[in-house]
């Protein structure tokens, strides 16, 4: 279940165009100017599910403001609505994926969410229905979008990340290459333009995405605005962002980038780089240095995970949970117990130990809940992305080992340089297999 961490969305009160509107444009109709006007109409069908006109309108509205409070041209709008249909579409592929697979976000996870949220503007979660108002945002609709943005995450944590290996020879390529490429703990802010190319592209679609993407790198190397050129031409999950893919760590650049940003400067684009998802090019936009410390506060935890399934909800698999705390308790031996009953084929062998671990080796619930934990303590029964857990503390130490927080933080950069292009493949393979039908 060892994982670097869930990155939830920095959800912010002004941050409501970063998230998928379709969810809460869902049983909005526009009001009845004549009897017998059309209320809504469908845009796609996508398998068995649709996209309305008002969740299209709506996510056309959200995006084109943000793009403006960014100063940043808007496309035409036929580009536009096209861009953020196609967004659209992806995402009900993904939300009828997560249905399938009943991920689901209960209303605690959701809960301490909305908390972190309402913690990060100055507010209690209290308040945070009236601040909402005020921005003329509805607390339910609000709540759903942030139920759904965190599934989609889950959900790919379960498809995508949780499937990501990364083998000893790996580590040891990763840092001998550390002196010829991006610093690992200098920071880039980088932008992409990603061309897709599906798997099953014919050879003259494959030579329209090349000529395609020679244009676009001809126009931004010629000094056209990259962010604008992103939101009209990359397919990328980034695209309505302006392609901007953030400041990442040199060595949290996904794989393929990692050579490019070596040779580019600030404000250089890239010539279009092919992968198996198609071409990509790459704007390189600042650089700021870094420091590291190899010193750092680790805890020994071990833990038992169920999961949730047709035959056992979460009060069922709680439970469960809840009477094997009960049984420790009363003396008996919590790594036995989960030989036993644990379902993480990681460490359910080794009585459920996780070894010593720093900061950012679980994912934040897991973190949250063991936090508070003293030597000997066990928690009750918490869920996390993986399942359901309790969790034993066994000690904490505060650690000084170079090598072994450089072989450990190359395991986690390898990770997250995979999981960019991993995820883009997995969006790419569900939209192909997917039916999907535009309506005019």
């Amino acid at each position: 279940m060892r994982h670097i961490a869930f990155a939830c969305s920095p959800w912010m009160l002004l941050g409501l165009a970063g998230l998928a509107v379709q969810g809460s444009a869902h049983g909005q109709t526009r009001e009845l100017a004549t009897q017998g006007e059309l209320l809504d109409r469908v845009v796609a069908i996508v398998n068995d599910g649709v996209v309305l006109n008002s969740d299209l309108d709506a996510q056309v509205d959200i995006v084109s403001q943000r793009l403006r409070q960014q100063k940043l041209e808007l496309p035409p709008q036929n580009v536009l609505r096209q861009q953020v249909l196609e967004r659209l579409v992806l995402q009900e592929i993904q939300v009828q994926r997560a249905a399938h697979a009943g991920v689901k976000v209960p209303d605690e996870m959701l809960n301490a969410a909305l908390q972190d949220v309402a913690k990060r503007n100055g507010l209690t979660l209290t308040q945070l229905p009236e601040a909402l108002k005020q921005q003329g945002v509805d607390y339910p609709e609000y709540r759903e979008e942030i139920r759904r943005e965190m599934m989609l995450q889950m959900l790919q944590q379960r498809d995508v990340l949780q499937h990501i290996s990364v083998t000893p020879r790996e580590i040891d390529q990763f840092l001998e290459k550390q002196a010829k490429a991006p610093a690992e703990n200098n920071e880039y802010n980088v932008s992409h333009i990603l061309i897709a190319v599906g798997q099953e592209a014919s050879p003259a679609q494959q030579d329209a995405a090349a000529k395609r993407a020679q244009e676009v790198y001809q126009r931004a190397k010629s000094g056209e605005d990259f962010a604008k050129l992103a939101v009209a031409y990359s397919n990328s999950q980034t695209a309505l962002e302006g392609g901007a893919l953030g400041w990442r760590k040199g060595g949290e650049l996904p794989t393929f980038l990692s050579d490019t940003i070596a040779r580019l400067k600030p404000g250089e684009v890239s010539e279009p780089l092919r992968t198996p998802t198609g071409y990509h090019i790459i704007r390189l936009n600042e650089i700021r240095g870094g420091s590291a410390s190899a010193v750092e506060d680790q805890v020994h935890v071990r833990h038992i995970l169920m999961k949730t399934n047709e035959l056992a909800d979460d009060a069922t698999v709680r439970g469960k949970l809840a009477a094997l705390r009960e049984r420790v308790l009363k003396g008996e031996d919590f790594g036995a117990i989960a030989q036993v009953t644990s379902q993480d084929p990681g460490s359910a062998a080794e009585g459920g130990d996780l070894g010593w671990s720093g900061p950012g080796t679980f994912a934040p619930e897991f973190e949250q809940a063991i936090a508070p934990l003293k030597d000997g303590e066990i928690s009750e029964p918490f869920k996390s992305q993986y399942g359901w857990h309790i969790a034993q503390m066994l000690g904490h130490r505060r650690f000084d080992n170079s090598d072994e927080i450089k072989r450990r933080k190359a395991m986690e950069a390898i990770r997250a340089s995979k999981a960019d292009e991993e995820t883009e493949l997995w969006l790419r393979r569900m939209r192909d297999e997917a039916y999907v039908e535009y309506k005019s």
